[in-house]
Order: C-alpha cells, then structure tokens, then sequence
C-alpha cells in the first residue's frame, strides 16, 4: 500500500510501517494542493496590517508585538534558535523518526501555511535517513512539545546535529554531502514546526507497540507459571467473564483457555483437592484485564492524535487564523499517566507469581531447587524483580498530574506530557526484565512436572527457554541466564498467541 500524507488516516501499524520501511508514503496532489492553498492564505495575511498572532506578532508574552514583513525571516529563524533548548540524554533515533513522520502527515493536511517546500525538505530527511538528534528534557507539552521540536527542525536550516550510525554529526556536514542547502524559513514557518505535541505522541507510539506484546507476554508467563503451580483452570472459564463483561477480562481469560487446551499437566490434577488458588493466579483475567482496557484507551486516543493538526494558529482562510489550543499535551498526558500505571501492575503481579513459584508449595520444592541448603537455587532473581516492581511504582506519578507556568504566565498550565510519555517507556523496560525471570521461573517449576506434558504453544516456549537457559541443577551464575531471558523478550521472540 502507499499512504498518502495528509489525506489517509495513520493508525499504529501503519505508522510503524512508514518508519521501519515497509509501507511507502508520499503526498498526493490533494494534499499538495491543500498545503499550496494555505501557504497563499499566511502570505496574505502577512502583508496585512492585521495583527495575526504567529505571523506576524511575536510569541507567547510577545504577542501583542506587530512584526513588519522585513523582520519575518528573522523572527521564524529566531524563534526555532532560541526554544531549542533541551537537555539530557537524546531520544532514540526511531522515536526522532516517528516524530517526522507525525510532523508531516500533520502540516499536510492544509491547516499550518507552510511551503511545500519545507514540507519536502522532511520527507527528504525521511528518505536519506537523516534523522535529527533531540534531547529528551526541556519539554512541558504545551505550547507542544516547543524545545524537542526545535531540536528535530533545526537541520532545516543548518544548525543542529544528525545521528550518524550511532554518533552523531553536525548537520551543515550532512546537508553539504548530500547537496542540501539549509533552507530560510518564511512567516508562520517557524511557529508551525516547533508548536505539537509530536514529541509526546511518538513516545506514546513506541510504547503502545512495545506495551502490545507485553500484554501478550505476560498472559502466557502467567499460564506458565499456573502450569508451573498446578493451579485451577477454572477462573478462566467463559461463564464467570460473561456476568462481568470488561473487554479485557473477556480477552485475557479466553486467552488463558487456549494456552491450557490440550495440557495434560493441567488434566493431571482435575480432581485434586485445592479449592481457590492466590489471587496473582487466580485474577489474571481481572488484573492483566485491566491493563489491557488502559492500552486499548491509549491507542484509541494516540491515533486520534496522529490525525490532528496539533499547532497553532490554524488557517482557515486568507482573512482568519484562529488562535487556540490545539498544542496542549493534556488529552495524552493524562491517559500516558494511567497505562504507566496499567504496565507497572503487569509487572506487580508476575513478581507475586516469582514469590509464589519459590514457596515450596503444591509438590514444588523450595526456591525450585532438588537440593536446597547447600544450593541457593532460584531464590534470589525474586529479589530483582521486587526492586524492578518497586523502581516502577516510583514512576507511576502522574506528571500530568502537575503544572509550572511559563512564558510570563501567558502559559499558565501546562501537561507535562513529555514526562509521561518517558516514563511508561521506562517503566516498560523494567517489565520486560521482570517478564523474562518469571518465564525463566515458570520453566523451571514445569521440569517438576514431567513427565507430564503441557499446551503445545507452551511446550514450543518451553523449548524456546531451554535453548538459551538450561535447568537449574546446582547453583550457578545466574546474570548470563537471565541476559539470555531478557534478550528474547526484547526480540519478541516468544509464540504469545
């Protein structure tokens, strides 16, 4: 398929699909025309002696400040100079990417008045691979995320760095060697680059498509781990989710369904005389249920996102430019806020699980070791999961929560959904650690059940972790085993479905 920027609809996939290759895009004469027609529409209104705030008055404070045509350039020049002001660490060079793929289906859907021109500048970028270096603080998601987009844009006109492999290069050289000179940057230009919340939403981009197989993963570490336990099948049955019809609950229990069907493991113990199982076992479908609701929310909302015109002023004719809020961050910020919350829980319940696995209980011997006192056996990656559980909580306050004026108090509340954004992506690498030791756990209890077999997807990850981890006979380093674990959850190497 070719997207056609501006026109077609973004979604998760298919922004995925744009940034790593494997779907075209391009603008399309609807959309040319469309960015043609409001650019004519900001050229007239910058010759006015109409004030028309972003083109020609200053910003923020400064707004009330008329701007002759003479200064226009200067101002546009200006203002992308003195907002790139962002510090830290840069931001992974996809997410860089993500953001200039969001910035151009946004310009071009006809409501910003920049030149085409600019326009095909970035989508040359895209192309090139020459991918602006951003840093990851300095951004209270309103008026947009203001510093990272300045940052991403500067190479338009020659300032800035590129990412280079894994350095980074001055961007005047990259623009030299490919023939590129640094563009200048006509009225409303410069305001329509850096006001947005790109910067925000492609975090919430990576982490819904890093958060999906996570869910996925942690349902089948939960069945592992049940299959581990001998636990019941019974909380799963579809009755019990029927009376209780939470979208999430009805998924992940079905789920569990198919990773027990066909398990003689879990035959084995049909009539066995336990009557309820912990609840890290038993509320699966209620607890991973719930954070499943919390994605669904943030990827119906981060695809709304990706389809909106984010800066401002938009322009709607040659007379009207309406001023307003489109820039702030506060409709992701919030929902960011929640689902961090969603995936630290994935993560509280699978450390319970590793907790459980080591008891000693149901014909599972101590710390799932044959020789316990001498051998340590599985006891202490337990301790590494309950600091990774504990580092989430602290990341699970809402910084959407909060709010510093700025700009003189012109800007008065802002999201701080930069933050937000930045912090579930934290709190999700956490949980691919904590994922990996309860799966590496889960397979150990399983070799205490052999003879019996489990579910063939389960047997197939099974033999997965086998491959990389063997069974814990006697102690040993346990650091290489669970680098191995963690290296295939972020490969996404497991059959979760």
């Amino acid at each position: 398929m070719t997207f056609r920027y501006g026109v077609d609809q973004l979604n998760l996939d298919i922004v995925n699909g744009i940034a790593n290759g494997s779907i075209k895009a391009e603008l399309c004469q609807q959309a040319l025309d469309k960015i043609n027609t409001s650019r004519q529409n900001v050229d007239i209104m910058a010759n006015s002696d109409k004030a028309i705030y972003g083109i020609n008055t200053g910003f923020g404070p400064l707004c009330d400040t008329q701007i002759s045509p003479a200064e226009t350039h200067l101002l546009q020049k200006n203002l992308l100079i003195t907002h790139a002001v962002g510090v830290g660490e840069p931001i992974a060079k996809p997410i860089s990417k993500l953001m200039l793929i969001t910035k151009v289906h946004a310009l071009s859907q006809g409501y910003s008045g920049i030149r085409l021109e600019v326009v095909e500048r970035m989508l040359a970028f895209i192309e090139l691979d020459l991918i602006p270096v951003v840093p990851e603080q300095g951004s209270v998601g309103a008026s947009g995320d203001l510093a990272p987009l300045s940052h991403l844009f500067l190479p338009l006109i020659g300032e800035g760095e590129f990412w280079h492999g894994d350095s980074t290069i001055p961007a005047a050289h990259a623009l030299k060697e490919h023939g590129l000179e640094p563009l200048e940057l006509h009225a409303k230009e410069g305001l329509a680059l850096i006001n947005g919340t790109q910067f925000i939403l492609s975090h919430a981009i990576t982490a819904l498509t890093k958060m999906r197989y996570l869910l996925d993963l942690a349902d089948l570490a939960g069945a592992m781990s049940i299959e581990g336990m001998q636990g019941s099948q019974s909380p799963f049955r579809e009755e019990l989710h029927q009376i209780r019809a939470f979208a999430g609950n009805i998924e992940v229990a079905a789920r569990m369904r198919r990773f027990f069907k066909g398990s003689q493991n879990m035959a084995a113990h049909t009539d066995c005389d336990r009557v309820q199982d912990p609840y890290s076992l038993r509320c699966i479908p209620q607890v991973h249920g719930a954070s499943r609701n919390a994605y669904n929310h943030l990827k119906e909302l981060a695809e709304i996102e990706m389809n909106s015109v984010t800066d401002n002023p938009i322009v709607i004719s040659s007379e009207e430019a309406i001023s307003g809020g489109g820039f702030h961050g506060q409709p992701l910020a919030m929902v960011l806020d929640y689902t961090s919350i969603a995936a630290a829980e994935l993560g509280n319940i699978a450390d319970r699980r590793c907790y459980l696995l080591l008891e000693g209980l149901h014909g599972l011997p101590r710390l799932l070791t044959s020789s316990g006192g001498l051998n340590s056996g599985m006891m202490i990656p337990q301790y590494t999961t309950a600091a990774l559980v504990t580092e989430n909580k602290s990341l699970c306050f809402p910084p959407s929560a909060d709010s510093v004026p700025t700009s003189m108090g012109q800007e008065d509340h802002v999201s701080m959904g930069s933050i937000s954004g930045r912090k579930l992506n934290q709190i999700l690498g956490n949980l691919e650690k904590i994922m990996a030791i309860e799966l590496m756990y889960a397979a150990q209890a399983i070799e205490f059940r052999r003879p019996n077999q489990c579910s063939d997807i389960i047997e197939e990850n099974f033999a997965l972790i086998r491959q990389k981890v063997a069974k814990l006979e006697e102690d040993r380093l346990l650091k290489p085993d669970i680098d191995a674990m963690i290296a295939l959850v972020k490969s996404q190497a497991f059959k979760v479905n």
